[in-house]
């Protein structure tokens, strides 16, 4: 990875975060207030981050359709898409990169081999590249 990379993947992510969240209300089945509350208890209860307040449908839609979403909201978006049955997938270069920079953050992995081993298998050759990448973003000493 070239220095060049790093700060371009991490635009990238940071872009698709917006996607992500908005994946999840595309596919999701309820209403964007119930998707909203969904997505803060799973992340207090999955332990990726403690959001003081449940989000308001607004305030999802709003995430989804190109405000940044807190890291918590993306990381609970993520953490649900990956065990839906239909499989989803990202579309986009940027949702790739936005979906492996929160997967390196969900969890705490010892290597990029291990992430992509606890990664569902029908993301591997979607996310590999990214993943890569992400991790190397991860590690970097980037100063932002």
């Amino acid at each position: 990875m070239t220095d060049a990379q790093t700060p371009q993947f991490y635009h990238s992510a940071m872009q698709g975060l917006s996607h992500l969240v908005g994946h999840w209300l595309h596919i999701g089945d309820a209403s964007a207030d119930r998707l909203a509350i969904i997505l803060a208890d799973t992340a207090r209860l999955t332990k990726l981050g403690q959001p003081e307040d449940n989000p308001t449908g607004e305030q999802l839609k709003g995430w989804g359709q190109g405000e940044t979403p807190p890291l918590w909201a993306a990381k609970a978006a993520l953490f649900l898409i990956t065990q839906m049955p239909q499989r989803p997938v990202p579309t986009t270069d940027v949702e790739c990169a936005a979906w492996a920079y929160t997967w390196l953050r969900i969890r705490s992995y010892q290597s990029v081999a291990a992430a992509m081993d606890a990664l569902p298998t029908h993301l591997h050759p979607l996310l590999e590249a990214a993943l890569e990448t992400a991790w190397g973003d991860l590690h970097s000493q980037r100063l932002i």
